[in-house]
């Protein structure tokens, strides 16, 4: 019962809130992050009535099963971007600022907290200081996916900055594995390869081909069926057997064997979407119905958030710089790398603002980060904030941006009463 009804209450201040956001001209993801807030622990939830929002951290984490389905779902339709077709356009381009972006990022945080260590090393360590310079470089494509879902964004920015995204999150795993790696041996005080290079890039690696042997499966057993109903519930059902299979953890002879659930349920959209006749609209129907767990999956996010982190000024401190150094990694990464390949200049201009937003993926890997004791609860503390502002800032960049693009209309006055008239 309880379950269900902070679930509803979940559903109802995330839509409510959407309203008001319309108003003040704020994209929906943003007022769901803050209706998780007011739901949350140190909220409504606060009061301590069961099913009356969230009313602790150990209570939302019930829902994490929940969250993981919502990603990848997310996953899955980003990885519909990775058609052939338009991947012939934008393919290199698309390679070459994802990459470089996410690198240079990674490597002007880094340079800047290393310095910061010298400054402060008890409040700062080593180690941290590099898994945070890596954990910069992950960006959010749930929250940009649905800025560009809500707003029907369409134009050259839009068109490389998804697959940019999914791109982006995955040389992001690379470099935080080597990073946590490297800051693990500092700790120890001896290297290892195995940590450092051969488990993350078996990781990327085992999570594409579970990905692509999963499309190809999904695509086979598809088939089978012929009424519009009976493929959505096998889309469905492929989803949620894929998020289960991407989260088998194991080990061989000593080398750890983990999957990326988001680049696993992403490359099943690609290897679907591209050999698939009817995929587009079959994604169509994927993404209405997906809409109330994309909701839950924010709202949630929302009430995740630590806010007691802005009781340590130091954090404080450190997030800011954290934030102002990886947004001027984000913008200027994308600027130079899309110059470089001749991008268009709406590209050049605008892209490099939209990757500002970072969620899942970067809290995923600061969880990880965790299990090196205070030196983790350090990344962890400095990544919560960072997210706090982000979510709550990135989806309206996001926005801004595409709309001086020219890729967003200006908000009608629509609405879905109106659209149909029952007279006739």
């Amino acid at each position: 019962m309880y379950v269900l009804l902070s679930l509803a209450v979940a559903l109802f201040a995330g839509l409510m809130l959407s309203r008001l956001a319309k108003l003040v001209k704020l994209p929906a993801v943003t007022a769901y992050l803050v209706a998780g807030i007011l739901i949350g622990p140190y909220c409504l939830g606060a009061l301590g009535i069961d099913g009356l929002g969230f009313v602790s951290m150990s209570d939302i984490k019930t829902y994490s099963l929940l969250s993981e389905t919502a990603l990848g779902f997310i996953a899955f339709l980003i990885g519909n971007e990775f058609r052939l077709s338009q991947l012939k356009k934008t393919g290199k381009q698309a390679t070459v600022i994802g990459i470089f972006q996410a690198v240079f990022t990674t490597l002007l945080v880094d340079a800047v907290l290393i310095g910061l260590h010298f400054i402060i090393p008890d409040k700062l360590p080593l180690s941290s200081a590099i898994i945070l310079g890596a954990i910069a470089s992950a960006t959010a494509p749930a929250a940009t996916l649905m800025v560009v879902k809500q707003y029907k964004a369409k134009g050259p920015v839009t068109d490389i900055l998804l697959p940019i995204v999914a791109l982006d999150d995955a040389v992001g795993l690379v470099l935080f594995a080597v990073s946590f790696g490297v800051a693990k041996a500092l700790m120890a005080g001896k290297v290892s390869l195995l940590s450092v290079i051969l488990e993350p890039v078996l990781e990327v690696v085992l999570s594409l081909l579970l990905g692509a042997a999963m499309g190809f499966a999904f695509n086979f057993f598809e088939r089978f069926f012929h009424s519009r109903s009976k493929r959505l519930s096998m889309s469905v059902t492929f989803v949620f057997l894929t998020v289960a299979l991407s989260m088998l953890e194991f080990n061989i002879k000593g080398v750890h064997i983990s999957f990326s659930s988001l680049l696993v349920c992403m490359m099943l959209g690609t290897v679907f979407c591209n050999i698939c006749d009817f995929s587009e609209e079959l994604m169509d129907r994927i993404d209405r119905w997906t809409t109330p767990l994309f909701i839950l999956f924010f709202v949630i996010s929302g009430s995740e958030l630590e806010l007691s982190v802005f009781t340590d000024m130091i954090i404080v401190f450190v997030g800011a710089v954290y934030i102002i150094f990886r947004c001027f990694g984000k913008y200027f990464g994308a600027r130079l790398s899309s110059k470089s390949v001749k991008c268009d200049s709406n590209i050049v201009k605008y892209l490099g603002i939209t990757l500002f937003p970072q969620a899942g993926v970067a809290l995923g890997m600061a969880l990880k980060a965790e299990t090196l004791g205070t030196q983790g609860t350090i990344v962890a503390n400095i990544t919560l904030f960072s997210v706090l502002i982000y979510e709550l800032v990135g989806p309206f960049l996001t926005k801004i941006s595409l709309m001086k693009a020219g890729e967003i209309k200006p908000e009608g006055k629509t609405s879905a009463r109106k659209a149909t008239d029952w007279t006739h």
